[in-house]
């Protein structure tokens, strides 16, 4: 595996775990409501996280969570491209997160750094739309789609087929064009998985196969952390930074978070404890 993830106008070491800020432009994200969705507010809570502690922004425009309606690529357009504009210059890595080709395409023109997929870059149109570019591109497993994914979700061998599904998937994008150094995986937890599989997945990510692609982990504030501490979302700080931990006790290299400031004090002390203070 590059220890370097080639990042749109970023060259991103993976010598440490790397903290990745949420932003949400939507009126019904899981986590935080319609906090941010005026688009202002959306920049500024971005630069708060910066200031936190932030390697990467991830900015969404359509929430996915379970149950979630879909929106146009218009609406989601409206949402995110003032944000992306404002924090062009600010020094830090722009992701965007959605699934619709005709959105990768004018976020790449507007220069986001990074298109997180949820849906694995599987729709009609989305390798061709990302191919060109530089920008890195987070591959993400998903059973199903937002809308009925938690219905009844099922696998013979969960560990097994999200590996086998993320390798199909890092195989499509090379074949598309898409350069390695390009390409980060996600497990997509709570993304079409019961609460046992996130945990049995998270406890066996060093078996998980990634073909030596890194990983980004999405675990912060999700329903599975909810089911083991009984809190509602915004009073889950403390269940999700140990869920990344464990992350990074794995393997992971990217974490998506809400709580910057927590998370990047709990990697200090983590590092500080694994290699010495000197490499925190």
């Amino acid at each position: 595996m590059s220890s370097v993830l080639v990042c749109g106008r970023f060259e991103l070491s993976l010598e440490r775990p790397l903290i990745m800020g949420i932003v949400n432009v939507t009126p019904d994200s899981f986590s935080d409501a319609a906090a941010h969705f005026d688009a202002d507010a959306a920049v500024g809570h971005a630069r708060l996280l910066i200031s936190q502690g932030a390697d990467l922004l991830d900015i969404g425009g359509e929430s996915t969570r379970p149950g979630a309606v879909p929106v146009s690529a218009a609406e989601e357009l409206d949402r995110i491209l003032p944000v992306i504009h404002a924090l062009r210059s600010d020094g830090i890595p722009l992701s965007v997160d959605t699934f619709k080709p005709e959105v990768m395409r004018q976020a790449i023109a507007a220069g986001v750094d990074m298109i997180n997929d949820v849906y694995g870059f599987r729709r009609e149109g989305a390798i061709e739309a990302v191919s060109h570019a530089r920008c890195a591109l987070c591959v993400m497993h998903m059973q199903g789609e937002p809308k009925t994914m938690q219905q009844a979700p099922h696998y013979t061998d969960v560990v097994a087929e999200v590996g086998q599904f993320l390798a199909e998937r890092a195989d499509a994008l090379r074949w598309g064009g898409v350069a390695a150094n390009r390409i980060i995986l996600d497990p997509g937890f709570g993304f079409g998985k019961t609460v046992e599989q996130n945990f049995l997945l998270l406890r066996q990510l060093d078996k998980v196969q990634n073909q030596g692609y890194p990983w980004l982990l999405g675990l912060s504030r999700k329903s599975m952390i909810g089911h083991v501490v009984g809190r509602n979302p915004a009073e889950r700080v403390a269940g999700s930074v140990a869920a990344a931990l464990a992350g990074i006790a794995r393997g992971a290299h990217i974490l998506r978070v809400h709580d910057v400031a927590e998370t990047v004090d709990a990697v200090k002390v983590w590092r500080a404890i694994e290699y010495g203070v000197s490499n925190v």
